[in-house]
């Protein structure tokens, strides 16, 4: 069993800020880092931290940051493609962290836009029945439709994380298996016909809807330091946990992922403040 990652790969930028500006204003930060993110690249190296077998499909563009981040990427165990880079600016996120831990982001889009549809399918083909394709909200609605109708046309589990949220992902859920959202994005899109629900509320918890079946589990009390890729720690474990046991997402695949994302808001940046892999085999451990 193999999980596809088709998303974005960025360099992250983490400025700290005493809090975030009002629209007009000139205001003084500090670069604290930089570090490889993209919700697509963060999911996808989570899952390989967990032991699942990932293939992220992912755009870097022909020039230094594109260099960098396949120099950075080279330490994970996952397979990145396509191995050439692309005629493209590689994607950048510069994240703003506030004081209080809240926090706010830019993304560009000009590599995850390149990477066309056909270029992802070539990819995809020697995915078998089973397998999973896992997709975020960083590519349009007409790509990221065709790609679940692929994956469903062949035997693929289709995972959707509609973040950054596009109010026409909400025609998709009959494509989807199993669905991450947060409250917001669920308020919007109206999830519908998904065989699994998870919705994230932040730092009460997480509540797991499948059938009539409805399971709730409280988020881990921990002071948020940076909770910027929270939400990619919570999805890639949850699922990874639910995988690695032969079953599908459970109170404790909640409880796994809830035990990761505390581990990620507790500490500053991306990458960086990602559980490790020792760190994850004894979340993913406990019973």
């Amino acid at each position: 069993m193999r999980v596809y990652v088709a998303g974005n790969i960025v360099v992250d930028e983490t400025w700290s800020i005493d809090q975030l500006p009002e629209k007009g204003a000139s205001i003084h930060g500090k670069k604290i880092a930089q570090d490889i993110g993209g919700k697509g690249a963060n999911q996808a190296i989570i899952l390989s931290r967990c032991g699942i077998d990932t293939r992220l499909i992912s755009a870097t563009g022909d020039d230094i940051n594109g260099q960098w981040i396949r120099e950075r990427i080279r330490h994970e165990k996952l397979t990145l493609l396509p191995p050439q880079f692309l005629s493209a600016h590689s994607d950048t996120s510069i994240i703003f962290n506030s004081s209080d831990g809240d926090n706010a982001i830019i993304t560009t889009t000009a590599a995850a836009d390149a990477l066309a549809a056909d270029i992802i399918l070539a990819y995809l083909a020697d995915a078998a029945a089973g397998d999973i394709l896992l997709q975020q909200g960083n590519f349009s609605a007409d790509k990221t439709r065709r790609l679940f109708s692929w994956a469903k046309a062949h035997g693929l589990t289709t995972v959707f994380n509609p973040s950054p949220v596009n109010p026409d992902f909400a025609d998709l859920w009959p494509l989807i298996d199993i669905a991450v959202v947060n409250q917001p994005e669920a308020d919007l899109l109206q999830p519908a016909g998904v065989n699994t629900l998870v919705i994230t509320q932040g730092a009460a918890g997480a509540l797991l809807i499948r059938g009539n079946q409805r399971v709730f589990c409280p988020a881990i009390n921990v002071a948020a330091v940076d909770t910027t890729g929270a939400g990619d720690t919570f999805l890639a474990v949850l699922l990874a946990s639910a995988l690695l046991r032969g079953v599908a997402p459970d109170l404790l695949a909640l409880q796994h992922a809830s035990a990761a994302a505390a581990i990620t808001v507790s500490r500053t940046g991306t990458l960086n403040a990602f559980p490790d892999a020792d760190e994850l085999q004894r979340i993913l451990a406990q019973r």
